[in-house]
């Protein structure tokens, strides 16, 4: 079979590395891909948000499957426009992505259905936003309503913050339209996970759970990011809440969409706060693999992935039995200098070849180019290393044994990735 996968990041990079081990692909194409997925995958200079060009691709190439990485292309139609071609692919609708591109959607659905979340008021105006701000007081959680890759929620625990935020997205615009409205919600205290399943609009198979690392500094400080880190199994997700979760939020979210007429097949993805009492409160939903849960979740599949999104597209999800790996892993990502805001690009990479040589280390691109026959940095985040081991300590150790063999000029990295399951095991 033939495979195109659509995205240029470290999930894109697990994605067709998983592939590559499936025993019906024969051919991987990657559109547009970076150097590392250049490396197994033959990447064609089209851009992501051109679906006619795409389409047409597909059609020549003869294309078995299409496999959405990012949320962009989802939210514009893809899979809208290649299904009504007759044309498999793994992805949500554009109606059903609205559980990510419109916070305000994924709110008012959870709202209307008993799934629990953060208490929240919508706004248009800066003034009436600036106004239940100073009335709530913080801590306070502001988000814009459309995709802001990830950079979009800001968590202030001063006014200070608290009004910086409303002006970057209100006013700055700096966001787009994605700031035409923002949300401010209570800001609910507890432990982060991320909570993944795949579904094919009727049966849902759970992933192994994750944990992300959204701030660019150590100790969970800074701005928000894409993600600098992820690990697998997060331990805050035990098998009961593992349970709660499919009951209470996935199957209950499924229904509600159906409801509005909405079949949704992909990935589900749930960003939960898990409270002191264990219970899980929805932050948000991700309609695709989460960047960067996605490197440690796809080292731990056995399953060959190509089974599971066909068995999706064909709404037989029902048929196959999904089997996972029991040694944990854990991502740490490089990222450049300057990110997330305004960073560098197009600094050497020395390393990789080093850190791929240890065992149970596979780097993953995500900001990388070629140039001159050299790897360069072409993004905020440019490496995902990830590595598995017997513990999650063994893993974190071989990841960062790896970081240790890589080098380029304004190279970033935390310090503490996996640390919190490592004190959540001690304590």
């Amino acid at each position: 079979m033939k495979v195109l996968v659509v995205g240029s990041g470290g999930r894109e990079h697990a994605i067709v590395w998983k592939l590559s081990q499936s025993r019906h692909v024969d051919k991987i194409y990657c559109c547009p891909g970076n150097a590392g997925i250049a490396e197994i995958a033959e990447c064609i200079d089209v851009r992501q948000d051109d679906f006619d060009a795409l389409l047409d691709f597909v059609k020549y190439e003869w294309i078995d499957m299409t496999i959405v990485g990012p949320e962009d292309p989802l939210s514009k139609g893809i899979v809208d426009l290649f299904e009504k071609e007759g044309r498999r692919i793994l992805g949500p609708t554009k109606a059903a992505v609205q559980l990510e591109s419109s916070k305000v959607f994924s709110k008012d659905l959870m709202r209307s259905h008993g799934i629990q979340t953060a208490d929240y008021k919508v706004f248009t105006s800066y003034l009436h936003a600036e106004e239940h701000v100073k009335m709530k007081g913080t801590p306070i959680v502001i988000k814009a309503d459309g995709l802001a890759a990830g950079k979009g929620v800001f968590v202030a625990t001063t006014m200070t913050e608290a009004m910086d935020a409303l002006k970057v997205i209100m006013k700055d615009k700096a966001f787009g339209d994605a700031g035409n409205r923002v949300l401010i919600e209570d800001c609910l205290q507890g432990e982060e996970a991320s909570f993944m399943v795949f579904t094919d609009g009727k049966s849902i198979i759970p992933m192994v759970s994750s944990q992300d690392h959204k701030r660019i500094g150590d100790g969970d400080k800074g701005l928000n990011t894409g993600g600098m880190g992820a690990y697998s199994p997060a331990p805050v997700v035990t098998p009961e809440l593992e349970k709660l979760v499919i009951e209470k939020v996935m199957k209950p979210t499924i229904r509600a969409l159906s409801s509005q007429g909405i079949t949704y097949k992909g990935v589900l993805y749930a960003g939960l706060m898990i409270d002191g009492n264990g219970t899980p409160n929805v932050l948000e939903f991700n309609c695709r693999l989460g960047d960067p849960e996605t490197q440690p979740i796809l080292a731990r599949l056995d399953t060959d992935f190509m089974e599971i999104a066909m068995a999706i597209a064909d709404e037989r999800l029902a048929e196959i039995e999904v089997v996972w790996k029991d040694d944990p892993a854990v991502c740490i990502v490089v990222s450049s200098e300057g990110y997330p805001g305004t960073y560098r690009k197009g600094d050497v990479i020395t390393g990789i070849s080093a850190a791929n040589q240890i065992e149970g280390v596979h780097v993953f691109h995500a900001g990388t180019a070629f140039r001159e026959n050299q790897i360069v940095t072409s993004g905020g985040r440019v490496l995902g290393i990830t590595a598995t081991g017997s513990t999650i300590a063994a893993a974190r150790d071989k990841a960062y044994e790896a970081v240790g063999k890589i080098h380029f000029d304004g190279m970033h990295y935390r310090k503490d990735i996996a640390s919190r399951a490592l004190n959540r095991r001690t304590d």
